[in-house]
């Protein structure tokens, strides 16, 4: 078989990796290749249809989410000209959806990012069959950057002072040894996943796999799939027989994260696993045995679920035989700068960057916010940080989030290794709009968000403000206008409701769409049009916020206005 030229060996297995990210294909292309995959990479969907109508592959790695041409469509193209290789595709949170209807088109099967080298390794065994790479002989070259599966496998030491943690530790080694069920509650981002890794590695089970499955990733039919495994046939794509996670942490731990929004259905079945330790693949007609210690967490309240009818109550009882409640980052302030200097010295050698400590001002400003990320917020904030080196970034995002002081501290503009970075805004400083949020008694959104306001600079600027528009106003309507500043161009109106009579179905859709488009827009206003950091803000991946944009008919100010 032709094999894609790479200047490797012939006999080397072929992997494409179609993704539109320079940092996901530079990751997977280092990876892959140190597991002695020969790798081939894509930046768009036409540029893959071209090499893999040049070359011949074993697997393809394929992002859902692209521009100019989605995923989707390079899948349905490439099986239309009679491609077979297995094609994996990788889809985030929000591609769930995307997800299964690649696998209905012929996907053999998915991905969800964040994911880590043993999830791919056993995803590329499975797409294979029994062939697997040689290693490479010689050691491959350390990464400096972690990824988020990396990072989370690190953050296993408990790093904590305050005596809300050392209760949960001590309850944790108390348990450890145990095989009982462990419930896992708190918000998101206290640490659920790191003590659920520190019960598995306190316990007899601690050199058997730790196996994670999001519950909140992946809709009901596909998450059966990933829980409990699949024959071949069960469904259009399953192309092979699949093993679920449990088989996967048989003698070993599964963690079900974010438990409460799994499908009634799969309550159910999880229960008759929890109570007889067996189950039945998808399509299968042998009950499978497997001894898996389960973990699960949420940050939701499960007895209030349980009064909605959203919950089992006699799944609730099986699973709370042991119950761990981690506080918020805001009820122990005392951990915040031993945290701090944890993430410091992890993302400082991830990234090459010679910081040993933060400004005083900065761990003062550190200690005063709410963190309402708790400690997920906090790493990301060390981790940019270290990359941006400039605190004054850091602080303004603070500042504008809650309980900023009257008038900002003066700072340094670099830190760490003597790296300069001005950012683009300091430079411009007298001809950009400074974003910040409204006092808390200005909310005025559907949806929580607040209204926010642009302070523009003092050199003859028109405040007048733009027309204002209403679902009935015609985008078009307005006359042409020249605006200063792009942010005081229009947005056009709302996508219209379908035509005819609508369902309550419906109308709970079109508030919730109308509701989101006005947190969006707060967002973006308040990040000025920042789209990266209003997704970081919004707790969507980046992608997701631009289909929303897409979804909710908001177009950009600086490239629809005219200046």
């Amino acid at each position: 078989m032709h094999r894609a030229s790479g200047g490797v060996g012939m006999d080397r297995i072929a992997v494409l990796v179609v993704d539109d990210e320079e940092s996901v294909r530079t990751f997977l292309s280092e990876l892959l290749g140190s597991s002695g995959y020969q790798v081939r990479c894509a930046s768009s969907g036409s540029q893959a249809l071209e090499m893999l109508s040049g070359g011949s592959f074993d697997a393809v790695l394929l992002d859902v989410v692209m521009p100019e041409m989605s995923g989707l469509e390079v899948l349905r193209r490439y099986r239309s000209t009679g491609g077979t290789a297995p094609v994996i595709v990788l889809s985030a949170l929000s591609g769930a959806d995307d997800a299964v209807r690649a696998l209905k088109m012929g996907a053999s099967d998915y991905l969800a990012k964040p994911f880590g080298n043993d999830e791919l390794q056993d995803v590329l065994a499975r797409a294979l069959g029994t062939r697997v790479p040689e290693r490479q002989a010689t050691a491959p070259a350390p990464r400096v950057v972690l990824t988020p599966a990396e990072a989370a496998a690190e953050a296993r030491v408990l790093i904590s002072t305050s005596p809300a943690m050392r209760r949960a530790r001590a309850l944790v080694e108390r348990i450890a040894d145990t095989d009982v069920p462990v419930l896992l509650l708190g918000e998101s981002g206290t640490g659920k996943e790191v003590i659920a890794r520190e019960i598995h590695a306190r316990s007899q089970r601690h050199g058997r796999p730790f196996i994670k499955v999001n519950c909140a990733a992946l809709p009901g039919e596909l998450l059966e799939s990933e829980l409990f495994g699949h024959e071949r046939g069960a469904f259009t794509g399953a192309t092979a027989e699949k093993p679920g996670k449990f088989e996967l942490a048989d003698q070993g731990t599964i963690f079900l994260d974010e438990i409460g929004e799994m499908a009634i259905r799969l309550q159910a079945k999880l229960l008759q696993v929890l109570q007889d330790e067996e189950f039945f693949r998808v399509g299968g007609k042998k009950s499978v045995r497997v001894d898996s210690r389960v973990v699960v967490a949420t940050n939701r309240d499960l007895e209030k679920e349980i009064a909605l009818g959203n919950f089992r109550e006699d799944l609730y009882y099986r699973l709370n035989v042991v119950a761990i409640r981690l506080p918020p980052l805001r009820e122990r302030r005392e951990d915040v700068v031993p945290l701090t200097d944890h993430f410091l010295k992890k993302y400082g050698r991830g990234f090459m960057t010679n910081v040993s400590e933060l400004p005083s001002e900065v761990l003062h400003a550190f200690s005063d916010y709410e963190w309402p990320g708790n400690v997920r917020e906090l790493e990301n904030m060390v981790r940019r940080l270290c990359v941006l080196k400039d605190p004054t970034l850091v602080l303004d995002e603070i500042h504008a989030g809650g309980r900023a002081p009257a008038s900002a501290p003066s700072l340094p503009t670099s830190f760490g290794g003597g790296d300069e970075y001005m950012p683009p805004q300091s430079r411009h400083v007298e001809e950009s709009a400074r974003v910040f949020a409204a006092p808390p008694s200005s909310l005025a959104t559907s949806s929580g968000a607040g209204v926010q306001v642009l302070e523009m600079p003092a050199r003859g600027v028109s405040m007048t403000p733009p027309p204002v528009m209403t679902e009935a106003t015609p985008f078009n309507a307005v006359a042409p206008q020249r605006y200063a500043n792009p942010f005081d161009a229009p947005q056009p109106p709302p996508p219209p409701p379908p035509a005819g009579e609508l369902s309550l179905k419906d109308i709970g859709k079109r508030a919730a769409m109308l509701a989101e488009r006005e947190a969006i827009l707060a967002m973006l206003q308040r990040t000025a049009w920042n789209k990266r950091r209003a997704a970081g803000k919004l707790r969507i991946s980046y992608k997701a916020l631009l289909y929303k944009i897409k979804e909710c008919g908001i177009i950009d100010p600086r490239a629809s206005a005219e200046f």
